[in-house]
């Protein structure tokens, strides 16, 4: 009989210490060690010795065939997995509780089921009551999708091995999973990396696809070991606000496909709905004419994406002012503010600054620098910028307007739109070429566009919409206003 071994793993990172500390060294949490029984984490057919096998090795050089792709019928799901599943492939897909992961998969395993494929839904955390009651829900009762509800994982591939291979096989979730060759709790860093393995080992053997649910930590972070990102082929996230309709997929890593594209949903009371145009779905509901607001063209993987970026900039009596970030990188938010101070003059010492992206899209590059400039000085000086404008550029250190790829693809989504104008870095006025449609305003320095704003407040002030304290370019540029 093998001895027991004992370790304390980090129910966090997977770090494992022979005793317990209240501290993981390795990923800084508090609290999360727990005591596992590691000796039967590797099977008994692994440990014990046997001559290897030789197998043939192969050249870089030589054709390879495509893998075969399995379309979900849905575009915007499509879009984020690179044109569909492959065969043999896992994926991990992680969310908030209550986004609609559920909702996503039961909609494209019913759409595969009527196409003709065999498709499994394996459910580890509701009954198959309770499956059916939301395919009744959206509609898709008569779908021919199998139903079961198991958490051994043994069981899971025995009954999977049998008849016809399934073309794609969900899993919901991995931390429900768990398997006989460790001794430890479901929901465990060793659980859940054993019952992924086999899974995967599964996928590679029969080639059926396997999408993998995961939870998420407090963070947003996929719960357990990292190790399990790093085994599956690709990670996407389901992003959104849970008072807001419109959820985000997104790629976080993808071995058959671009790991920078979206696909754009709205949670509607028969489910999820495609959004093909997300640019006019999310400035539907914008404020025209009112002071912080800008229109940014951004680029999410191939998709030009026009959003509102929404700024507050208000007096504090704190002796530390407040930054909160909605939708934006929070550090970002810190550069772009010492850079208006620091080379603008724009006093914001003493102002509690907003940031809030509409629609609960999260931004990711860099291009939004100018956007978000440009909307917290509208705030600040109560001056409303143009409707019809457009604004994207990366912002240096030293206050220059760099330029960002993918100009003409910005703009002409802008003029789909019927945009009338476009700001954006002077070195990029080439990129844009003739044939945009728009009068661009191209500016090679954020001062530029400060004084832009500040003359049009002073212009406000003077015809009376504006306080006497923030009539004066002068005095704003002291900081005064």
């Amino acid at each position: 009989m093998a001895k027991s071994t004992l370790s304390f793993v980090c129910q966090n990172c997977g770090a494992a210490y022979n005793r317990w500390q209240g501290k993981c060294e390795s990923c800084g949490e508090w609290n999360t060690l727990a005591e596992e029984d590691t000796s039967g984490s590797v099977p008994v057919s692994i440990r014990s010795k046997r001559k290897g096998r030789t197998f043939a090795l192969e050249s870089l050089s030589g054709k390879s065939p495509d893998a075969p792709r399995l379309s979900s019928g849905m575009t915007e799901l499509d879009r984020v997995t690179g044109g569909g599943f492959v065969r043999g492939s896992v994926l991990l897909v992680g969310g908030d509780p209550g986004i609609g992961k559920s909702t996503l998969l039961t909609q494209a395993t019913s759409l595969l089921a009527r196409a003709g494929h065999r498709i499994v839904y394996i459910s580890g955390e509701e009954a198959i009551a309770q499956v059916r009651l939301r395919a009744e829900r959206l509609g898709l009762s008569d779908a021919p999708v199998q139903l079961a509800a198991e958490t051994s994982v043994e069981d899971i591939v025995s009954t999977l091995s049998e008849g016809a291979v399934p073309r794609l096989i969900v899993i919901d979730s991995i931390q429900t999973m768990w398997t006989d060759t460790v001794e430890s709790a479901p929901g465990t860093v060793t659980q859940v990396r054993a019952s992924a393995q086999a899974l995967i080992r599964f996928a590679k053997k029969t080639g059926a696809a396997i999408i993998l649910v995961g939870h998420v930590t407090k963070d947003g972070q996929i719960a357990g070991p990292r190790v399990v990102e790093h085994m599956v082929d690709a990670v996407m996230s389901f992003e959104g606000e849970g008072s807001q309709q419109f959820r985000i997929l997104r790629a976080v890593k993808n071995r058959f496909g671009p790991t920078d594209e979206i696909g754009v949903f709205e949670m509607t009371g028969l489910g999820l709905r495609e959004v093909t145009n997300p640019s006019e779905l999310f400035l539907s509901e914008r404020d025209l004419g009112t002071p912080g607001t800008a229109v940014f063209a951004g680029i999410e993987g191939t998709r030009p994406v026009l959003v509102e970026l929404q700024a507050l900039v208000a007096p504090t009596s704190l002796g530390t002012p407040r930054r909160a970030v909605v939708g934006w990188d929070p550090s970002r938010l810190s550069m772009v503010l010492a850079v208006l101070e620091a080379h603008c003059g724009v006093k914001l010492s003493g102002h509690d600054v907003y940031l809030n992206v509409a629609g609960g899209l999260r931004i990711n590059e860099p291009a939004a620098d100018l956007a978000a400039a440009a909307a917290l000085v509208s705030s600040l000086v109560n001056a409303p910028l143009p409707t019809d404008a457009v604004y994207f550029g990366e912002i240096s250190l030293s206050g220059v307007v760099r330029p960002v790829a993918q100009t003409a693809a910005r703009l002409k989504e802008a003029a789909k739109l019927g945009f009338g104008r476009a700001i954006l870095p002077e070195s990029a006025r080439g990129e844009a070429g003739g044939d945009a449609g728009l009068s661009l305003n191209a500016i090679g320095s954020l001062t530029t566009l400060v004084a832009e704003i500040a003359a049009r407040g002073s212009r406000r002030g003077e015809s009376g919409a504006q306080t006497e304290k923030n009539a004066t370019p002068a005095r704003f540029r002291r900081g005064e206003g």
